[in-house]
């Protein structure tokens, strides 16, 4: 048995395109747009209709980067695949793309095969991995080449966190040597670890504690001399290079001319950079852990350099890097000394609206609002026109978003499991009231309306935003 849905009266807007138009889903598919009022749109019978009248027809969003059950300092993020894909949801995410991890001495393979138990069965959206390279050896390079196959196709690399994740530069131009001639993606934490280990040594010695101590040692030109210095490695390896969480002016800088000068690099930043500051991290009585991420908080001024850089596309995506952590009994492992305290925000709920709200601030247009959220992010691992856009063949993450709609950020409200929101009391105009994965109600006029176990892991095929 065949099902259709039609949404109709909206204002459909993909990345390239607005148009007032109707959209005609079938077994879980987009079929069909066409204009409101056509004779073509007239035509269509389904079994159900949505009247998105003064509403948007967006596609549903996809967030590149997400921690689900991550460990972490001692301890675990605090979403599990069940609670973090169903917050994704109610914020109008229907694609998550996580992180499976390789412990060190282990293959890529485990760590694969770890996190695929973790979600299997669990999710409310679609999910996909990335692969986490913390050991790398002839055999994990040649497991580089069979995950490329099988739809993983790209692998995180840190320049931090010497003893858990790091990879010296030697291990860092294998890795890209390899994804070249595979066609995988190096993702890459870009922040000089060693260095930053002996401000942090010198810093607690000092007797600076406090979580804003946190941003003061990893300096913005660390991030910058590690985006810097991936960047020549990549450009030696002859791979595209794909540089998270950036936070900082000097490193947009890096990326910028490495893009003037017809590189494939690329950039992410996170909503956190864009609305939160180092002001943030210094909120007394230890509230200022809540805002402990790597990279960390910036001041203020770093903003204007981050929003820039989405306009001039030298920044293509903005993904959450949600890896939350609650206040109690997380964070404050941290109390007296700011380097124990779990790296991570939470957000994942957030992202879309903190993203029309910068529509509604001037800072970018609502087609690069879709295209920064959704559709870059789809090509950029290779999961477009699957997911990312409105058209015929595309899997029906739809989300019926009203505009006009206030709320009120706040951790009485949100559905992530984490005791504290990240933009407590923050004001935003825009709310998501339905959304459709694959065809199916996850949110239906603001009732969570789906299950865990819908959602399914989608295999990629490699980069489609290479120059």
């Amino acid at each position: 048995m065949s099902s259709r849905t039609v949404i109709r009266n909206g204002l459909v807007i993909t990345a390239s395109d607005e148009i007032h138009a109707d959209v005609l889903i079938e077994d879980g598919r987009v079929v069909a747009l066409a204009a409101t009022g056509t004779p073509a749109a007239e035509s269509w019978t389904a079994e159900k209709t949505i009247d998105a009248t003064g509403k948007y027809v967006i596609p549903g969003g996809v967030d590149a980067h997400t921690h689900m059950e991550l460990p972490f300092g001692g301890t675990l993020a605090s979403d599990t695949f069940e609670t973090g894909t169903r917050a994704a949801a109610w914020g109008g995410t229907t694609t998550i793309v996580d992180f499976a991890v390789q412990s060190v001495g282990r293959s890529l393979r485990e760590g694969l095969d770890a996190w695929n138990a973790k979600a299997d069965g669990n999710c409310a959206i679609d999910y996909a991995f990335h692969m986490i390279v913390s050991d790398v050896n002839q055999e994990t390079l040649k497991e580089m080449d069979l995950l490329v196959q099988e739809g993983v196709t790209s692998f995180k690399q840190f320049m931090a966190y010497p003893g858990v994740f790091y990879s010296d530069d030697g291990q860092i131009l294998r890795a890209m040597q390899r994804s070249a001639e595979n066609g995988g993606l190096i993702m890459m934490h870009a922040e000089n670890g060693i260095a930053i280990d002996v401000l942090v040594e010198q810093a607690l010695a000092r007797g600076e504690t406090d979580p804003r101590f946190h941003g003061e040692v990893r300096k913005a030109l660390l991030e910058a001399e590690a985006t810097h210095r991936a960047i020549k490695l990549a450009q030696v390896a002859g791979a595209p290079l794909y540089v998270v969480h950036v936070s900082a002016q000097e490193a947009v800088a890096e990326i910028a001319r490495a893009r003037d000068e017809g590189l494939n690099v690329f950039g992410e930043t996170c909503p956190q950079y864009l609305f939160l500051s180092t002001d943030n991290l210094a909120e007394p009585d230890f509230e200022g852990s809540k805002y402990v991420c790597s990279t960390p908080l910036r001041p203020k001024e770093h903003q204007a350099a981050l929003w820039r850089g989405l306009r001039t596309n030298d920044l293509q995506v903005v993904s959450t890097d949600h890896c939350p952590f609650c206040f109690v009994g997380q964070k404050e492992l941290g109390r007296g000394d700011f380097s124990k305290i779990p790296n991570g925000l939470p957000g994942v709920e957030n992202r879309m609206d903190l993203l029309h709200q910068a529509v509604v601030d001037g800072h970018i247009s609502r087609r690069r609002w879709i295209e920064i959220a959704c559709a870059t992010p789809a090509r950029m691992f290779g999961l477009y026109p699957k997911k990312g856009t409105i058209a015929p063949g595309a899997d029906a993450d739809i989300v019926i978003y009203d505009p006009h709609a206030e709320q009120v950020m706040s951790v009485e409200t949100h559905h992530m499991n984490v005791d504290y929101s990240a933009y407590e009391g923050k004001r935003v105009t825009g709310q998501v009231e339905t959304v459709l994965s694959r065809g199916e109600p996850v949110i239906t006029d603001r009732e969570f309306t789906g299950r865990a176990g819908h959602g399914v892991y989608t295999p990629r095929s490699t980069c489609q935003y290479l120059l």
